[in-house]
Formats: structure tokens, sequence, C-alpha cells
């Protein structure tokens, strides 16, 4: 149902987009690669990661009726702050 503007996250290394995507893996979502799309319970994101640049970002293309896409946002954000700390 709902999109939201896509998130960029700067300074991430290799190891630490390694980390993010096994902790993303755990949640049960694979980030395989280093861009694509995802879903799981009708969330669906795309991320792109750029070992050049050191920036990942992540978008939340849809939710359920139920979720909203701030709150699909803030799970992100909480989970991209955790891998890195």
């Amino acid at each position: 149902m709902g999109q939201s503007a896509p998130l960029v996250f700067t300074g991430i290394t290799p190891e630490q987009y390694k980390k993010l995507t096994a902790r993303a893996h755990v949640a049960g979502i694979d980030l395989n690669g280093l861009s694509g799309t995802a879903s799981r319970f009708g969330v669906e994101i795309a991320w792109n990661y750029s070992r050049e640049t050191l920036e990942l970002t992540l978008h939340c293309l849809a939710t359920p009726f139920f979720v909203q896409p701030a709150e699909v946002n803030a799970r992100i954000q909480t989970l991209v702050k955790e891998s890195l700390g």
C-alpha cells in the first residue's frame, strides 16, 4: 500500500554491510548481493550498496494496509544503527 522516501546511509564499509546483511537475514529479509528487492509479509524493500561511495540506500516500496511506511523506516534505521554499533 504505502511507499516512503529512500533512506540513505553513508560511510558503510564492506564489513559493516556484510554484518548488516547477516542481521537482516536473521530478521527474515535476504539482502543478497549489492542491490535488489525483497519482500516479507507484504513489506517490500529495495536496496543498493556502493562499495565505491560506501553508500547504502534502502527504500520501502510497499506495505500492507495495516503497516505504515514510517514504521518500516524506523525498523530499518534501528537495524542499521544496531549493525554499525
